[in-house]
């Protein structure tokens, strides 16, 4: 049951590793346009900000965070 848990956290902090990668991608090249002069969609992602990229950040450290716990619980356990 243990090992499943973790496959499933696993795979869910992969994609959101890679969504919060992307809306850092983002964010850098919307920069630049806005300072370029050319809109590429900062505005937008202002708005996507607290709905979508901040609570990805917070799922992505306490998936981190939790998946340490288990392991180092399990290796506890497994030690004794």
């Amino acid at each position: 049951m243990k090992e499943k848990f973790l496959s499933w956290l696993n795979r869910i902090l992969v994609v959101d590793v890679f969504l919060v990668l992307f809306g850092f991608g983002w964010l850098a090249i919307a920069v630049i346009g806005k300072a370029s002069g050319v809109p590429l969609g900062l505005d937008l992602w202002y708005k996507l900000w607290q709905p979508v990229f901040n609570p990805a950040i917070g799922i992505l450290m306490g998936g981190a965070i939790l998946s340490g716990i288990i392991n180092w619980i399990s290796r506890k356990f497994q030690s004794s």
